[in-house]
């Protein structure tokens, strides 16, 4: 069992159940998924970058990444309709709370210039997202055999329905957010 899925379960359930009142373990906000998108641009004329993201963005999640299409053509953006445009990967259970543990202790404080993650990134409904600027930051991609620096869209989607519930979850795990 994943380290930080006992941590829940022992630490965070009990806190969590008692500060808000909650009558059972079920009502207590929990992870239902992650998802880590990389959009590249530049695939849109090369093939060979789309490849990249994805080897990279399977090597940070620990699971195949898909490729993401294009649903709409917009000329603005020389974009094709079913044109392939990035990679994206979904994380559960097991997978989810390692990729959790190793964002949260390992890549996050390797950001340079590293501030804190924005408290105001809330959806409303409980779920909560930011973006890396460097997919760098994971210890999985070597730096020697990156050609090109892509961003990364995590988003962490909670079985809350509101964001006090699920910011009391994120701080729980130790999420660093801005003072």
């Amino acid at each position: 069992m994943a380290r930080l899925r006992d941590f829940y379960f022992k630490t965070i359930v009990p806190k969590l159940r008692e500060e808000f009142k909650f009558v059972n373990d079920l009502q207590v906000p929990r992870f239902e998924k992650i998802v880590l998108n990389m959009g590249v641009g530049e695939g849109t004329s090369d093939s060979k970058y789309i490849k990249q993201a994805v080897e990279e963005l399977t090597a940070i999640a620990g699971q195949k990444a898909v490729i993401t299409i294009a649903r709409k053509s917009v000329a603005g953006f020389k974009l094709r309709q079913g044109q392939k445009i990035g990679a994206m990967v979904t994380l559960r259970g097991e997978k989810m709370y390692e990729f959790l543990d190793r964002l949260i202790n390992i890549a996050l404080p390797r950001v340079r210039d590293f501030r804190g993650l924005p408290k105001k990134s809330f959806d409303g409904n409980g779920n909560y997202s930011f973006g890396i600027k460097e997919q760098i930051v994971f210890p999985e991609i070597a730096v020697s055999s990156v050609e090109n620096i892509h961003g990364l869209d995590v988003v962490v989607v909670t079985s809350s329905s509101n964001n006090a519930h699920a910011a009391a979850l994120l701080k729980a795990f130790n999420f660093p957010f801005m003072a």
